[in-house]
């Protein structure tokens, strides 16, 4: 079970004024950290291997044809007046972006609305951050440039100053000088944020996978998932993750969640790959060991990261729905993706 496989000298830290969540097994530690202060994973350790990195760049892409002649987009189906609306929302802003309201709270999570030099955005923008509606709660998953977007977040700061963010252990230190940021709550894996609505709950949960934004920082801020619990509906949002035990730890931990926002992009080669992305299959694995009822696709289809074609992931999950034990969500940007 949890914390058992990780190394002794390992130590184990959290957020003291974070509640850890009651239904953890009895061994359960905490979140674990080296002894160089970095972040580890539960089960299986990052390799951070700079001659993959130079393998992998330098061989040739079996799926270049294919990518090359890829001319399918993502699909946009968005009507602004939901926004003003209050009926709950699950409304898919691309890649890991994600606006969600539930009983009246507005999430925004892992933002990128805006134009960037080294991201060229291949699917339809759905928001400007001048459209957001007022955000109560700005959730932020790890601090990779896809997920945590300088120019985004500090354009939100602008136009929504005190934004309070809820997102993992010291990575309040990236995003701290950005802006006037209301609290900035930093967890530990299984530890529930302090809202202001005792109706709902926000959970940080673990992930497999690894952080850095410069050449020094490797593994120095935590990433993970996020679990939202309102008394009608679950999500679980995975953040970005390998495959693991992981996954069957949130389900005893968390329960069954109601949606799964699952990424499957980002995963070829796979070799190379697979300890930081799921792939599609896995993800179909990893779905069925959470016991959720409804698939939604994510992290595919907007920036090109890796060697699959645009829209492979979803071909693939198309082509094994029999094997999902639920109900695979045709993930259409700016559409209510909540049945």
């Amino acid at each position: 079970m949890m914390n058992q496989s990780i190394d002794e000298q390992i130590e184990y830290i959290e957020n003291t004024t974070l509640r850890t969540v009651p239904t953890v097994p009895t061994t359960w530690k905490g979140t674990p950290m080296d002894a160089k202060g970095n972040f580890v994973n539960l089960y299986q350790p990052f390799e951070d291997s700079f001659s993959d990195l130079i393998k992998w760049q330098l061989s040739k892409n079996p799926l270049k044809d294919a990518k090359k002649n890829e001319e399918r987009r993502l699909r946009k189906d968005f009507d602004p007046a939901i926004l003003t609306s209050q009926e709950d929302y699950l409304i898919w802003l691309g890649h890991a972006s994600y606006l969600i309201q539930v009983k009246g709270k507005v999430l925004l999570i892992d933002p990128f609305l805006e134009k960037n030099t080294f991201l060229k955005r291949e699917s339809p923008e759905v928001l400007q951050v001048e459209d957001l509606p007022t955000i109560d709660y700005l959730l932020l998953s790890h601090n990779h440039r896809d997920h945590i977007d300088k120019a985004t977040i500090q354009k939100l700061l602008k136009l929504q100053p005190g934004v309070e963010v809820l997102t993992g252990l010291k990575v309040g230190d990236v995003i701290g000088k950005w802006g006037d940021f209301g609290r900035i709550q930093e967890a530990g894996w299984f530890q529930e944020y302090n809202t202001s609505d005792s109706s709902l709950q926000i959970v940080y949960v673990p992930s497999r996978h690894w952080s850095r934004r410069w050449l020094w920082d490797l593994n120095e801020n935590l990433w993970g998932g996020f679990w939202i619990q309102s008394e009608d509906t679950s999500i679980y949002f995975m953040g970005d993750s390998g495959f693991g035990p992981h996954f069957e730890d949130i389900r005893q931990v968390m329960g069954q969640p109601d949606y799964c926002l699952m990424g499957v992009g980002a995963f070829r080669p796979e070799w190379f790959m697979n300890q930081a992305h799921i792939s599609p299959m896995d993800a179909i694995e990893a779905f069925n060991s959470l016991g959720g009822s409804y698939f939604i696709p994510m992290h595919y289809g907007t920036f090109d990261l890796s060697d699959e074609p645009r829209m492979e992931p979803w071909d693939i999950l198309v082509a094994n729905q029999s094997k999902l034990r639920g109900t695979l969500v045709d993930p259409i940007l700016g559409k209510n993706l909540l049945h």
